[in-house]
C-alpha cells in the first residue's frame, strides 16, 4: 500500500497553533497487519469528515508489519473526539491484541507549516 496522500478536511486559520499527532504500530503477525488494512477505509473515512481535522496521511508497510500515522488537528480535544468515537474506536480495540509495538508523539505547529513531513515526524517517533 503506497502512502496515503495529505488529506485536508478542514482548513486551518491562517497563522494558528495546531496539535500534531504522529504514531507507529507495529502488528505481530502479517495476519494482524492484513488487520490494520482492512480497518483502514472506515477509519479514513472518519478523518474525512472529523470537525477539527486539519490534514493526515497514513504511510503503511504491511509485509514488515508497520504502519505510521500522521495528522494535525485544531486541538488535543478534537483528536481526542476522532479517537475515541466512529470507526477508529472500534477498530483500535480490535487491533490492541494483534500489537507487538506502538509509539506515539505529540508537538505544536503552525498552521503554515502544513502539511507536515514525513522526515520530522519519524525523527519524533525515533
Amino acid at each position: 500500500m503506497p502512502t496515503l496522500p495529505w488529506t485536508v478536511p478542514n482548513t486551518p486559520p491562517d497563522d494558528t497553533e495546531v496539535h500534531v499527532f504522529a504514531s507507529r504500530f507495529e502488528t505481530r503477525t502479517l495476519w494482524g497487519a492484513l488487520k490494520f488494512l482492512a480497518g483502514t477505509p472506515a477509519v479514513w473515512r472518519q478523518v474525512s469528515r472529523s470537525p477539527g481535522a486539519y490534514g493526515a496521511t497514513l504511510k503503511a508497510q504491511p509485509f514488515k508489519r508497520t504502519f505510521w500515522t500522521l495528522s494535525a488537528w485544531e486541538s488535543k480535544d478534537a483528536l481526542r473526539d476522532f479517537v475515541r468515537s466512529g470507526a477508529h474506536g472500534p477498530a483500535a480495540r480490535g487491533l490492541a491484541p494483534q500489537m507487538a509495538d506502538a509509539a506515539f508523539t505529540t508537538w505544536q505547529a503552525k498552521s503554515e507549516e502544513l502539511p507536515l513531513s514525513w522526515s520530522e515526524a519519524m525523527r519524533r517517533l525515533s
